[in-house]
């Protein structure tokens, strides 16, 4: 007779085997693709960055290296964070998730009180001192989306009505809007929105309200917009960039006319034109036309399968997540980068009005990048639960398969030897 140990620390057999979908077994786990796919972005981050910063870089530190290392610190410092959050059972967020919350709100109140928030380009949206800022409304992404699953979670489970739902998140989501907007940050605040939008949706909650919702943020960013004269500039020459090249236009035009002269497989690292000063903010709000031009267009379609593939096997984490909590999150931290691509290529290429959204992984930053490398760690880690559930599943299936037809097994195992 076996005992209950001999039995659990038994080699696979071939009813495990069996029990596993038809090339399950060839199969490599999402959580090891993710974190391949990861490395790759921060890889090519980290290079594409180290190429679009050189002259600017001898401009401000008299060094072709000065930006290129700093962004090694800020990427070793979100591989660290990345590793941590791969580790940190995230369902322990839950209780963590209002005290982080309220942490990010003051903080955002914080950077807009004169002497205490760093101002420059006439925004407030730092703290800190010397190269050891953070930006709050990072932060705020990464706050609100575990607010959002916990609170949306426990709404479900009360099986709570609509508005119960809605209400207090779209007044949490408002207020942190709110103060990121007073910075001002208009394109951050609207990663936010997308965040909230894209956890009611997949909540369930009807969809005429949501849809309500959304037009009328829409209406109030636009209006919000036109108040501006700078940003209401970027908006009419996103229209027709051509006729304001001069302006307001200039770096969208810069930017196609870097992603043109890519042709298919790029100048070469190092060899393009757009790093020389003709293209502002080529290390960060337009390294998507630099990938484009010195890697071409294989080389911005291939970093955009990247970000593609990050989001289809989010998508999947969110499907097979073990609880309700952990798809939700997945569905935030999801729609976080999808949305920040989609305005950062958007405005790269001239379809969207340019906000100054990082491309994630990619551009060059400092709190943003360690703050989407701790996104992608609470991911993984929602794939590595999801996978060992299945594993302990797919194990006990077999037992008991084992268990029921043991003349079965042990003719199987005759024919092997």
């Amino acid at each position: 007779m076996r005992s209950a140990r001999s039995t659990v620390a038994s080699p696979p057999s071939a009813a495990r085997v069996a029990a596993r979908p038809n090339g399950a077994a060839r199969q490599l786990p999402i959580p090891t693709v993710l974190t391949a796919v990861v490395a790759l972005l921060c890889v090519v981050g980290l290079v594409m960055v180290g190429t679009a910063s050189s002259v600017i870089s001898i401009s401000m530190y008299n060094s072709p290296w000065a930006i290129f290392a700093r962004e090694g610190i800020w990427m070793g410092l979100g591989v660290i964070a990345f590793g941590c959050a791969m580790q940190f059972d995230y369902h322990k967020l839950r209780r963590l998730s209002p005290y982080l919350l309220t942490i990010t709100l003051l903080l955002l109140l914080v950077v807009l009180v004169p002497g205490l928030g760093h101002h420059a380009e006439g925004s407030s949206r730092w703290i800190g001192f010397g190269e050891a800022r953070v930006q709050p409304s990072e932060l705020m992404k990464l706050a609100l989306t575990i607010f959002a699953a916990d609170f949306i979670t426990s709404r479900l489970d009360e099986e709570a009505p609509d508005r119960r739902v809605m209400g207090p998140l779209l007044i949490v989501t408002g207020l942190g809007g709110g103060l990121i907007l007073l910075q001002p940050d208009m394109g951050t605040a609207m990663v936010v929105a997308c965040i909230a939008m894209a956890m009611l949706f997949i909540s369930g909650v009807r969809l005429g309200p949501v849809f309500k919702i959304l037009a009328l943020i829409v209406g109030l960013a636009l209006l919000y917009a036109m108040t501006s004269s700078y940003r209401r500039e970027r908006l009419i020459s996103f229209l027709d960039p051509s006729a304001h090249s001069n302006g307001s236009g200039y770096q969208v035009m810069q930017s196609l006319i870097g992603l043109g002269s890519g042709h298919l497989v790029g100048a070469g690292l190092g060899a393009g034109q757009q790093q020389w000063g003709f293209l502002p903010n080529a290390h960060t709000d337009f390294i998507f036309s630099v990938i484009g031009e010195q890697l071409g267009f294989v080389g911005a379609v291939a970093v955009l399968l990247l970000l593609g593939t990050f989001v289809w096997l989010g998508i999947r984490v969110a499907t097979r997540s073990p609880d309700r909590f952990g798809g939700l999150l997945a569905i935030g931290l999801i729609a976080w980068v999808a949305s920040e691509t989609l305005i950062n290529v958007g405005a790269a290429v001239g379809v969207l009005p340019v906000t100054g959204i990082p491309l994630p992984f990619i551009s060059f930053g400092g709190s943003s990048l360690v703050i989407t490398m701790i996104g992608a760690g609470i991911l993984i880690n929602i794939a590595r639960q999801s996978e060992g559930l299945t594993l302990h599943r797919t194990g006990a299936k077999a037992r008991q398969s084992s268990q029921r037809s043991p003349a079965r097994l042990h003719s199987g195992h005759g024919r092997g030897r």
